[in-house]
């Protein structure tokens, strides 16, 4: 899965974990290089080409989660980099907080180096499953998305069906549904899906993706059996079938 060219941003202040982690990742064939606090992680992201971030949360002056959240926030290539979480703290709001901001995944310290490592390639595995032409398209986008004889409106998130009664979504079914309307007649591989929903609360939506795509096809009245909307591609993933078309703002492909 890795290359050489794989490049790891280690951010601690501990210096001996930063050591640790890095002749281990090394070791593993990764590329690494060593950042102790905010300012070293900045002069590190603009020199090298880096591939993932793993990040510690408690440090002095800007926290990991202040800096996660400057990185996402800051656009560019650079805000798209997958960053692995690291915190003392296990506790679940710290890691909620944490995916939040848009960590990709987080681990409790302390934590064995090949669980980290194993981390860190699911994490790239996700992200090269992703071509580029699929990334999330830039600036706002259409105010309501109709297929199907559904309408889902983007603002208020949510469903609509063709009796005008609004259909309950839960946060992850709407944004599986936002990724099936935002590339229609298209095939999406379940770690495509993972990456374009932002790969939060990875191992879970993992386990689930297919469940989670059944309860979707409830929600829109798609028949269990025999789908027309969202039909299973047998050993590739799902596509929506339907033509999608926007109102109140660009129009979404297909």
């Amino acid at each position: 899965m890795n290359t050489a060219q794989d490049h790891i941003l280690i951010v601690d202040d501990d210096r001996d974990i930063r050591i640790l982690l890095a002749e281990y990742l090394t070791r593993q064939g990764l590329r690494c290089t060593v950042a102790g606090n905010g300012r070293e992680m900045k002069e590190a992201l603009e020199r090298h080409r880096i591939d993932l971030v793993v990040l510690d949360v408690m440090m002095p002056g800007d926290d990991g989660l202040t800096l996660c959240r400057n990185l996402r926030a800051g656009g560019g290539a650079l805000s798209r980099i997958p960053i692995l979480m690291l915190t003392a703290r296990g506790d679940d709001m710290d890691r909620i907080v944490g995916l939040e901001m848009g960590a990709d995944d987080y681990v409790a310290k302390p934590f064995v180096p090949r669980e980290l490592y194993a981390r860190i390639r699911a994490i790239l595995r996700r992200t090269r499953a992703l071509p580029p032409n699929l990334d999330p398209p830039p600036g706002p986008g259409p105010r309501t998305l109709h297929f199907a004889g559904l309408k889902l409106d983007t603002v208020a998130r949510h469903l609509v069906n063709a009796a005008g009664t609004v259909v309950p979504l839960s946060g992850a079914e709407y944004r599986l549904l936002s990724v099936f309307l935002a590339h229609p007649q298209r095939v999406l591989s379940r770690d495509q899906l993972m990456e374009l929903t932002r790969g939060r609360e990875a191992d879970v939506f993992d386990r689930s993706i297919d469940l989670l795509v059944s309860r979707l096809r409830q929600r829109i009245g798609d028949n269990a059996r025999e789908p027309a909307i969202i039909k299973t591609v047998r050993n590739e993933g799902y596509v929506l079938a339907a033509v999608v078309h926007a109102t109140g703002g660009e129009d979404t492909e297909g």
